[in-house]
């Protein structure tokens, strides 16, 4: 599948404006890879379909997370980690990719995981960073960015657990587990 294929098929499952984020994190994606080392056409292709699923119902979701046997963590946590693993099963479904390094991507483009591969720390990063994201600690992941992808990841995964913190929401283990592992690797 094409850029402009790949595109199409997304557009139909965002709204405009999810759609011009999923742009910003697709130029990012592709600018971050080729700064780091990672696979451009991999990184362009999870970009695009990171958010594929953002937009289906709850109910639709947590069925396909039970039906699919994915981590029953998830259903005790925000929907918003939702459309990530669900994201990966409709994209090798529905859009026919089967790239698993594409699909670890777009699954773990918002718990994180352990041992993240270099694509997947890819479109963690881009979509955290993309030009139309504006909120306290982007411009530092930003920087950070430009440099060092872990040190971005770290910062990136920080500003997200003490966000979560201030408002008093449960952090999903495989976020904790990230940033555990990103810093025992980095000190």
């Amino acid at each position: 599948m094409n850029r402009e294929e790949a595109l199409n098929c997304v557009k139909e499952q965002l709204t405009e404006h999810r759609y011009t984020h999923t742009l910003g994190v697709m130029d990012t994606a592709i600018s971050l890879a080729e700064r780091f080392g990672a696979d451009v056409k991999k990184a362009e292709m999870a970009a695009i379909f990171h958010d594929y699923a953002k937009f289906r119902p709850k109910e639709e979701m947590k069925g396909i997370i039970q039906q699919e046997q994915m981590n029953p963590l998830l259903l005790d946590y925000s929907p918003e980690l939702w459309h990530a693993p669900v994201g990966a099963y409709l994209v090798k479904k529905e859009a026919g990719i089967d790239d698993q390094d594409i699909l670890t991507a777009i699954e773990f483009h918002t718990s994180g995981r352990p041992n993240m591969t270099l694509l997947e720390k890819v479109i963690y990063v881009a979509d955290y960073i993309e030009p139309g994201r504006h909120f306290p600690g982007v411009e530092e992941v930003r920087e950070l960015a430009e440099h060092d992808l872990d040190l971005a990841l770290i910062q990136a995964l920080k500003n997200t657990i003490s966000f979560l913190m201030k408002k008093n929401q449960p952090i999903f283990p495989d976020t904790l587990a990230t940033y555990n592992s990103l810093v025992h690797k980095n000190n």
